[in-house]
């Protein structure tokens, strides 16, 4: 009787006499200003929250104007909030000096907060690979996950619209191929040092890909063989380590043997047109371009021959 006891709740007495329109409005979502420390992360979140300069040009504009738009956040069993949109105005409020910040509190339940998690944050310009990688993979085991529920309706979710699948949905709504979703996808399976460098542009992306397919013990061995030889695989290297792996037959002698081969020189500079375009007049062509370019390094070269001459 006792446990029984304590799961009766009573009503508080401005409850009992608070009216309809009250409850209503108090079960309505509303902006509220949260406690900082009362917000936690989203788990796995998969975007950065750098200290970089559009970061410190936020924590400016919070200092001066405060944060113009709430962030998203649901309630926890603790009694804290989880942020589901805003992590980079949280991280920048803390930064400002702030103690509370405006908030949308939203009950919701794991895919559909994975989902608006992902969809906020796929609108930014500039996204690392790894960042694509993560976010893809989440919101497709969402929408795999949704899809597989009886109690939906929504037609968006899983194999809903039309019998397309998860993979031809995600396509639609971000503009990749489907093929290119799987290629970023595979690039959660890369240990954190690959990751880094696809991220950094000092590996490329279709051979990482590749990469993806060794075993983890492989793939730091090959982490290994980057340090020693300063170097990272090309395509054609790529896909032999990943022969090599499926053939059970990569070791580190195999990875020594394929990391030291001679590449080709690529004899290659590309120079941007928003890179040149403070040096020119709006009327030169890349032809008229080029031959200014030119010209200017003949002059450069034959100066150089006369300072080894002296």
């Amino acid at each position: 009787m006792k446990s029984a006891a304590k799961n009766i709740q009573l009503a508080s007495y401005d409850d009992l006499f608070k009216t309809d329109e009250e409850r209503q409005a108090d079960a309505q979502e509303r902006v509220q200003s949260l406690p900082l420390d009362r917000l936690m992360p989203f788990p796995n979140h998969p975007f950065k929250v750098l200290d970089d300069e559009k970061m410190q040009e936020t924590v400016e504009s919070i200092k001066e104007r405060g944060v113009l738009v709430p962030i998203l956040v649901r309630p926890t069993n603790d009694g804290n909030f989880e942020i589901v949109s805003g992590h980079r105005r949280h991280h920048a409020s803390l930064l400002a000096g702030k103690t509370e910040i405006p908030a949308i509190v939203r009950e919701m339940d794991d895919d559909t907060a994975i989902l608006l998690m992902v969809d906020s944050n796929l609108q930014r310009e500039e996204l690392l690979p790894s960042e694509k990688a993560f976010a893809y993979k989440m919101k497709l085991d969402a929408m795999k996950r949704q899809g597989q529920r009886t109690d939906l309706t929504s037609a968006q979710i899983g194999r809903k619209l039309n019998g397309k699948e998860s993979r031809e949905l995600l396509s639609d709504q971000t503009g990749e191929s489907r093929n290119q979703i799987s290629r970023y996808i595979r690039l959660t399976n890369l240990v954190p040092d690959l990751l880094n460098r696809v991220d950094n542009k000092t590996i490329a992306f279709n051979a990482a890909v590749e990469v993806s397919y060794l075993t983890e013990p492989e793939q730091k061995m090959l982490c290994d063989a980057i340090e020693r030889e300063e170097c990272t695989p090309n395509l054609k290297q790529a896909r032999r380590l990943k022969q090599f792996s499926q053939d059970g037959k990569l070791d580190e002698n195999v990875i020594d043997a394929i990391m030291t081969e001679e590449k080709p020189i690529e004899d290659k500079l590309v120079l941007k047109g928003d890179v040149l375009a403070k040096y020119f007049p709006k009327t030169y062509t890349p032809s008229q371009k080029q031959k200014v370019i030119v010209k200017l390094l003949e002059d450069w070269h034959k100066r150089q021959l006369r300072q080894q001459e002296r």
